[in-house]
């Protein structure tokens, strides 16, 4: 009896696991083999030094500039000691370099994430059809995934113009204001919708992006209807793109592939019309490839 209490949770953490994995979040399944993890996390496997080298991390991400000692121990809540040893160790395992007072991030910290990225699945398989699609527009194509509440760029293929749009691998954007985003979230579990809406933060980036949260479920909600999401100068101005989400014949969600055209080149109405029908081929192929 005392092992069903333990393993009711167990088995509503793995289907709420399952089912964010199904929406497009980047969520790990739980280790059924630990009886720990049955009734939560013990406090003893938490190791607390990693979770502060890993805010040091993310603090350089948010705030995309150099930092001194102090900069990063006001970010991060470390004390300066703490933050000092956690700096230390990472310019000694190579993944930053200190100049004079100032600390910053190497490229070597693109191999804690790349390998996921680039790893061979769904995108190997994608990428044929991202290439074909991009030389049939003449525009370039890019594919993310969602992680918390912005898109991740894991595959694409830029066409070459004067003007062109170009997003490379690896590369993270606000979701609420890109087409890839959008299709993303309103891809969510529409009980997760409210909890998802309160913690999001709508950033402005032009005078055409959303702000309102109650305007912004309006758009998720159109979204989710029609299967696909046009974004007109909302991330950046002069920058328009529409996207569809990816997904297996089964139903579950892997990304999502937006083409990304200069306005001067396009209206949002040419958008719909000569660009959306090849988009939405391009992803039916795609999902057939994936089955096989």
């Amino acid at each position: 009896m005392e092992q069903q209490k333990k393993t009711k949770p167990l088995v509503a953490e793995v289907a709420q696991a399952r089912s964010a994995a199904r929406s497009g979040l980047m969520t790990a399944l739980p280790d059924v083999g630990d009886d720990h993890l049955a009734v939560g996390l013990n406090p003893r496997d938490y190791v607390s030094s990693l979770a502060r080298g890993l805010e040091v991390l993310r603090a350089f991400n948010r705030t995309g500039r150099k930092m001194t000692l102090s900069q990063v121990a006001s970010e991060t809540g470390n004390t300066r000691a703490g933050a000092r040893r956690i700096l230390l160790t990472l310019v000694h395992e190579g993944y930053a370099v200190a100049d004079g007072k100032l600390f910053d991030l190497t490229p070597q910290v693109l191999e804690l994430g790349y390998s996921v990225l680039s790893s061979k699945g769904v995108w190997d398989i994608a990428r044929p059809f991202i290439d074909h699609l991009s030389e049939d527009v003449r525009e370039s194509v890019s594919a993310a995934v969602l992680d918390k509440f912005d898109v991740v760029y894991v595959s694409g293929a830029q066409y070459h113009r004067v003007i062109s749009v170009g997003i490379s691998v690896g590369a993270r954007y606000p979701a609420h204001c890109t087409a890839n985003g959008r299709v993303l979230l309103a891809s969510q579990p529409i009980e997760t919708w409210p909890e998802m809406l309160r913690k999001i933060e709508l950033t402005k980036k032009t005078d055409k992006t959303v702000t309102g949260k109650g305007k912004f479920r309006k758009v998720l909600e159109q979204v989710r209807e029609q299967g696909w999401s046009l974004v007109d100068q909302e991330l950046e101005t002069g920058l328009m793109s529409i996207a569809v989400p990816v997904r297996t014949s089964s139903g579950s969600l892997f990304g999502a592939i937006n083409v990304g055209v200069p306005t001067l080149r396009m209206t949002p109405k040419e958008m719909v019309e000569i660009v959306l029908p090849k988009l939405q081929a391009t992803v039916h192929s795609i999902s057939e490839a994936i089955k096989h």
